[in-house]
């Protein structure tokens, strides 16, 4: 069994860490970010508002680690997502169900950054679009890859650039969320994945 490699005490920060975090999501996706204060998160967490500085500089900074840290665990989910499978459909298959499940469990999140990133000042997305774009990029050359290998074993047709066939899946299965997001009951994002890879399928591979 591995040692602990984090101390007693360094836990009970990140567990402290982790809670003004959800405190702070709860209440942007309550009132909006602008109509938050440090003091109210504090009070959420059950904290005082000290314990938050510690942590964090100020409100900007807590929302950028907010955003930030939701971003990784998009990407990791779906990383591991375009992995794990051996064939190349499969990937694409895994892909498009985790993406639509990770966006759906984390909802809130979701819901907050569009509606906050639009009108949020310079100083706020400075901090983050840049990672964000990173993670987003990488995402894309892994499906890149997967779509490159495929075509490769003539599993798909060789109908476009791989790194396009990659933004095109992806922004399909965006399109798909965002209907989702307008109308859960109307357009069911699970009871759509087939939809979507028949629909991408049906150019990409000889049905």
């Amino acid at each position: 069994m591995e040692k602990e490699t984090l101390t007693r005490r360094e836990r009970e920060q990140l567990r402290h860490r982790r809670e003004i975090l959800e405190a702070a999501l709860v209440l942007f996706s309550e009132k909006g970010y602008h109509n938050v204060s440090m003091q109210e998160i504090a009070q959420e967490a059950e904290f005082a508002v000290g314990t938050l500085y510690k942590f964090f500089e100020n409100k900007e900074d807590l929302y950028k680690a907010l955003v930030l840290e939701h971003a990784e665990k998009f990407h990791m989910a779906l990383d591991r997502a375009i992995k794990e499978p051996r064939e190349e459909t499969d990937k694409i298959r895994n892909y498009v169900r985790v993406k639509g499940e990770v966006f759906i469990s984390n909802a809130p999140m979701v819901r907050l950054y569009f509606a906050e990133t639009t009108g949020a000042s310079f100083n706020v997305k400075a901090g983050f679009d840049s990672e964000i774009r990173v993670l987003y990029e990488e995402t894309l050359q892994g499906l890149a890859t997967v779509f490159k290998t495929g075509i490769k074993k003539k599993h798909f047709k060789n109908i476009a650039e791989p790194y396009y066939l990659a933004v095109a899946i992806d922004s399909l299965v965006d399109a798909f969320l965002l209907l989702w997001m307008d109308a859960p009951e109307k357009h069911p994002y699970t009871e759509n994945v087939d939809t979507i890879l028949n629909i991408f399928f049906s150019s990409l591979k000889d049905m």
